[in-house]
């Protein structure tokens, strides 16, 4: 906690810097509060780096596309020039952003993650796969990350103008 808390820290200290006045500054401490609600819910000082980072980007304000990249990034591993996803860190994975609509009382159950995991690798013979079928399991929105790309919208929508008058 002690060191995602001084990362926190610094990553808002340059955010601040770059949009002045736009962060708040207790944008560290609420966003540790918020991580601590999420994967430390027993008090142990205790949360896992992989799963801070998977959390922070899903709430980040990036895109689709780039969020998935960098979760198979967070959790794959690498075989020889190609780095590949398993099964038990695609588990992981979900498990840890299943996390987050939690906190609002909004999970899944374990089976979710396991139908979601099973779908994932259907008709995949390797116990691992590669980033491009990731991705294409990805863009058929599966169910226990549904939430994902309804907030992204969402926040997409949020920053549309129309030069419209309303009578």
């Amino acid at each position: 906690v002690q060191q995602i808390s001084g990362m926190l820290t610094k990553l808002f200290q340059r955010v601040r810097l770059e949009k002045t006045g736009q962060v708040d500054p207790r944008a560290a401490e609420l966003t540790l509060s918020l991580l601590a609600a999420m994967y430390d819910r027993s008090g142990t000082g205790y949360i896992k780096t992989r799963s801070a980072a998977a959390a922070l980007i899903a709430l980040s304000g990036d895109t689709l596309l780039a969020k998935y990249r960098a979760f198979f990034q967070f959790y794959a591993v690498p075989d020889g020039k190609v780095a590949l996803i398993t099964r038990s860190a695609l588990r992981s994975l979900l498990t840890d952003l299943n996390q987050i609509p939690a906190i609002v009382g909004e999970s899944c159950s374990l089976s979710c993650v396991e139908i979601a995991t099973h779908s994932c690798f259907h008709g995949v013979l390797n116990s691992a796969i590669v980033e491009e079928k990731f991705l294409s399991w990805l863009r058929l929105e599966p169910a226990v990350l549904l939430w994902l790309p309804i907030c992204y919208r969402l926040s997409v929508t949020e920053m549309v103008s129309h030069q419209a008058r309303c009578r």
